[in-house]
């Protein structure tokens, strides 16, 4: 059943599109990152989003990029396998005219295998319960796709335990119902974490 459109949107919380309502796919299990999640994450990362290169895995409603393109991100990449999200994200970008965001359509675990290049800021949000996230942690790590001092954050069921890297330092993590979210800094030396 098609979701009622009003339902579909969320609202862009800060930066040059702030307080814009954007629509989202009506998908069976999509669940954008609520604002009071997403205000905290963007405080914990203060002026680092500005300028910097972003991707968005399992990007879904596009909540997490599009928030970041409207405080000042240099580039977006959104990746999302499922080609309603794809053709919904591609609209709201055309309307905002937000040329340094793109969209791929693919599976991340696929995109992962690619040519990388390094991102300043990732964000991981899977589908819960789906094993996807250790698996996406190991390519985005090993495969070239982080800068030195990549801020990554996670998203993810309550109760799973993080998969971290060695040289993935933890800054800041909280919980809002079954819901953990994660902010952690890449480091090249371990014990040494970074301040944004």
């Amino acid at each position: 059943m098609r979701a009622n459109q009003q339902h579909n949107q969320l609202r862009i919380i800060a930066g040059a599109w702030r307080g814009r309502k954007l629509a989202f796919a009506p998908v069976a299990g999509l669940r954008p990152t609520p604002d009071r999640v997403r205000e905290t994450l963007f405080n914990w990362l203060g002026s680092s989003v500005h300028g910097a290169r972003c991707l968005d895995l399992f990007s879904g409603s596009g909540a997490l990029g599009l928030e970041a393109a409207s405080r000042g991100a240099a580039e977006v990449v959104l990746v999302d396998a499922d080609p309603l999200v794809a053709r919904t994200l591609h609209e709201q970008v055309r309307i905002m005219d937000a040329r340094q965001v793109h969209i791929i359509q693919a599976r991340c675990e696929h995109y992962l295998i690619g040519a990388a290049e390094p991102f300043d800021l990732v964000f991981i949000d899977p589908p819960y319960r789906q094993g996807l996230l250790p698996e996406c942690i190991g390519l985005i790590e090993h495969g070239g796709w982080l800068a030195s001092d990549a801020w990554i954050y996670l998203e993810a069921e309550r109760e799973l335990e993080l998969p971290l890297p060695r040289n993935w330092e933890p800054y800041r993590s909280k919980t809002t119902g079954q819901v953990g979210y994660h902010l952690v800094r890449r480091s090249t030396v371990r014990g040494q974490p970074h301040r944004p």
